[in-house]
């Protein structure tokens, strides 16, 4: 199921019947003017098709109260699909003389009686929906000459939409692998012993967070790809907390991974709280750029301040690398 387009916001023009249109519907509302100026028409529209419904996404409109931005029908009946189903021809000029036209509801209400739709096809061949421009009235002068005019309307409005529409899809891809994970309680952490180089002596372990296998991604990739759909703190969170389960089963440290910005978070804050900060090593992660250090230092010390048997400041936070100690890896 295809979202509404979600683009930065642009300033409404004042000409159509959306209110605080984006960028790429501003430029949609463009086309769709040319069209409704060149075919002489009450109406153009952009509609996206779910499957089961049609939704009206940017509609240039004479008479906006008949027409508006956000409405839906059921799919099944309108006009478009009957188009698309081929039980109409793309150009009607008077729905009254295709009776399978005039026993759909837009015949009665808002008594359409002109009618061209084509389709938005992307460009790996998927019907997006269509682009149309309807009549109050019949229009003998309705030709297949302006169906050619907004097929390449129609052509250039998928240009605008593609790039978000592979967006929706690239969120919605993450989300329905991470959601369910996050609801499971976060990503399996495993262990990997940390050893004292001089003495060989296991000090700690660092926590390391596995995806599923059949993702076929690195956890940083994940990470990353959880931040850019909003997910990203508590994904991190839940990891700190199931490396935090650890605690009780090893002896020494835990060094666990967190980004400066999750640090940030008052819920991590609130889950460092809970925690035995002596046996606690946080590892900024080394994708992420540090703007502040001074910001991050900060955030454990009233933490510290409570225990007075805690680990000393520069030894609760610490970039990745540290001399003297090695993870061995057993991944």
């Amino acid at each position: 199921m295809r979202r509404r387009l979600q683009f930065p916001p642009a300033p409404a023009d004042g000409n159509g019947v959306g209110k605080n249109r984006t960028d790429a519907e501003q430029q949609i509302a463009d086309l769709l003017r040319t069209a409704k100026k060149s075919l002489h028409l009450s109406v153009a529209f952009l509609s996206r098709l779910d499957g089961t419904t049609q939704h009206l996404e940017v509609v240039e409109s004479s008479v906006p109260f008949l027409f508006q931005e956000g409405a839906t029908q059921v799919q099944s009946t309108t006009l478009c699909q009957a188009v698309l189903d081929k039980k109409l021809p793309a150009v009607i000029p008077n729905l009254k003389d295709f009776p399978e036209a005039m026993k759909l509801p837009a015949a009665r209400m808002p008594r359409i009686r002109s009618y061209v739709s084509v389709p938005v096809t992307l460009s790996d061949g998927t019907l997006y929906g269509t682009f149309c421009a309807a009549g109050l009235t019949s229009d003998k002068d309705l030709t297949e000459r302006d169906k050619a005019l907004m097929d390449v309307l129609a052509s250039a409005a998928s240009v605008i939409i593609e790039p978000q529409v592979k967006e929706d899809d690239r969120r919605t891809g993450i989300e329905q692998r991470l959601i369910p994970l996050m609801a499971d309680g976060g990503p399996v952490v495993a262990l990997q012993p940390i050893v004292d180089l001089a003495t060989g002596a296991r000090v700690g372990s660092e926590a390391l967070s596995r995806f599923p296998a059949e993702w076929e991604q690195t956890p940083d990739v994940v990470f990353a790809e959880a931040h850019s759909v909003g997910l990203g703190d508590e994904l991190e969170l839940l990891a700190l907390r199931r490396a935090a389960d650890h605690l009780t089963a090893v002896d020494g440290y835990v060094a666990m991974n967190v980004s400066p910005g999750t640090l940030l978070t008052p819920g991590c804050t609130a889950l460092l709280a809970e925690l035995p900060l002596d046996r606690v090593l946080l590892e900024l992660s080394e994708h992420d750029p540090v703007d502040d250090y001074d910001a991050l230092a900060a955030v454990p010390e009233p933490l510290r301040a409570a225990d007075d048997e805690l680990m000393p400041a520069g030894n609760l936070l610490r970039p990745r690398s540290v001399r003297g100690q090695a993870a061995l890896d057993r991944a």
